[in-house]
């Protein structure tokens, strides 16, 4: 591993460009770039090398022929600090480009196509079998420099042309199967805004974007004041839910500090499933039940360790994480805890199974794409919670606790190299409390008994609020001075 680092290191530690010698600046960019292809082939060989050593160790463990090759791409995934749905692409890649398509490959090793333009190659001869794919192959012979200067598109084309030449039949049945594959995606977008997204068949998306426009159109003829794009949007939204402005009674949990509720503080709130979002924003999202009378607002108190934001722990004796303990660990978890991976929660899975004697807790709880928590399973795959010491108190008497550490999940794969991931912060880690709040559905606020502490309501709320009041006044006061 040390001599694998120094040569990377050899590589690209030369002395900064001279300034002003734009000449040598492009031909070292080109190097550069022949050299990232290059290193993209030798990834593809020794991810097939991997699997084929994977599939020997399982055969040999009596594992079904259908299960051989189990976690390879997470493997894979881990090492090129990829998600694991990343990983399992990949592993397809480096598969079809070193068992079926040689000049692909070479071409990718002398740097005329990048890994992106290979993997289009790929994808689209992915309906041939390998006799074809290996004649489309060579047919293109990227190698020869058949791509020199084409963009994405013309490569596409090229590749979908001589695949219908070689097996017109499966590219026909490849379009007919798409149809199957339509779906609906939610990704997030900068400044609190998200991407919906649908895979649809042609005639069916060509079909709503145009009953959208003419809504747009029409709108726009009788004097509605917002732009054209922002009616089909709003059109869109209010067609799916039903109502306007989308209020459908869908759970939303909101994240944040009791400071940046009551007391104007610009400490960030994070949003379920989305990520980082505005004080503001989270406060009028709050604030937004008086004018939206379809939206309820419950409030839950969540408690945290000092210094690290690590939530309180509630135990359960159940083999399934009950409702309760589920929602705790969703909030704590935020995305997938499988290093690299930022998909949404699909199961909640022990760190150590229940089998084992472990029990349904928060610390041996963690949140997980479903993908990755059928890989877990397979042989060679460890998990535990990584535990750390806490650094010693050196403060004088009376000062607040050494911080622990937030929840640490330590995955082992079958090679022995390790990956940790740890739980993200709360907002407002540093104080050690925060507030959740869950639109249109709750429950009745946690209770810390750690601390000894109750859920603050009527009088205890108000009277936290003005203590929250009064110090930010007394902070003012003090800059104005």
């Amino acid at each position: 591993m040390e001599g694998t680092r120094k040569l990377f290191e050899d590589l690209v530690a030369a002395a900064a460009p001279t300034v002003g010698d734009a000449a040598a600046i492009i031909d070292e960019l080109r190097a550069l770039e022949d050299r990232k292809a290059a290193i993209s082939a030798r990834q593809a060989r020794l991810a097939v090398a991997l699997d084929l050593v994977r599939r020997r160790e399982q055969a040999a463990l009596g594992l079904p022929a259908d299960q051989l090759g189990a976690g390879v791409g997470a493997e894979v995934a881990l090492a090129r600090r990829e998600s694991p749905a990343k990983g399992s692409r990949l592993l397809g890649l480096a598969r079809a480009l070193v068992t079926e398509m040689p000049h692909t490959l070479a071409a990718l090793d002398t740097g005329r196509l990048n890994e992106w333009r290979a993997t289009l190659l790929v994808r689209e001869t992915a309906c041939l079998d390998a006799a074809d794919r290996a004649a489309v192959d060579e047919e293109l012979a990227a190698d020869t420099g058949t791509f020199d200067g084409a963009g994405d598109r013309a490569i596409i084309s090229a590749a979908k042309a001589a695949a219908y030449r070689h097996d017109p039949r499966s590219v026909t049945q490849r379009a007919a199967h798409a149809e199957t594959e339509r779906s609906v995606s939610l990704r997030p977008a900068p400044d609190t805004m998200c991407y919906l997204t649908a895979l649809l068949p042609v005639t069916a998306g060509v079909a709503a974007y145009a009953a959208l426009t003419r809504h747009a159109d029409t709108a726009r003829a009788t004097g509605d004041p917002r732009s054209r794009v922002q009616v089909m949007a709003d059109a869109l939204v209010e067609r799916v839910t039903g109502t306007p402005g989308g209020i459908t009674g869908i759970e939303v949990q909101l994240v944040m500090t009791d400071r940046t509720l009551l007391a104007g503080d610009n400490e960030p709130a994070r949003l379920a499933g989305y990520g980082v979002v505005p004080a503001g924003w989270a406060r009028k999202l709050v604030a937004a039940k008086g004018d939206i009378p379809e939206l309820t607002t419950w409030v839950r108190r969540l408690y945290t360790a000092p210094g690290t934001g690590e939530l309180i722990g509630m135990d359960s004796r159940a083999r399934l994480f009950p409702a309760g303990l589920r929602r705790f660990i969703e909030a704590r978890d935020n995305m997938c805890r499988t290093p690299f991976c930022d998909a949404p929660i699909r199961h909640l899975d022990h760190i150590v199974p229940w089998y084992r004697g472990r029990e349904t807790t928060a610390a041996n709880g963690a949140g997980l794409c479903a993908a990755f928590n059928h890989t877990k399973e397979t042989p060679g795959w460890t998990s535990r919670q990584a535990i750390a010491e806490a650094p010693l108190n050196k403060g004088r008497p009376g000062d607040n606790p050494p911080p622990a550490t937030r929840h640490t999940l330590e995955l082992t794969t079958p090679t022995g190299h390790t990956y940790t991931s740890t739980a993200p912060p709360l907002p407002g880690n540093s104080t050690g409390s925060g507030a959740c709040f869950r639109s249109a559905q709750g429950g009745e606020p946690a209770t810390d008994h750690a601390h000894g502490s109750r859920p603050l309501g009527g009088p205890e709320l108000r009277a936290e609020r003005h203590r929250m009041r009064a110090r930010r006044l007394g902070r003012k006061k003090k800059v104005a001075a």
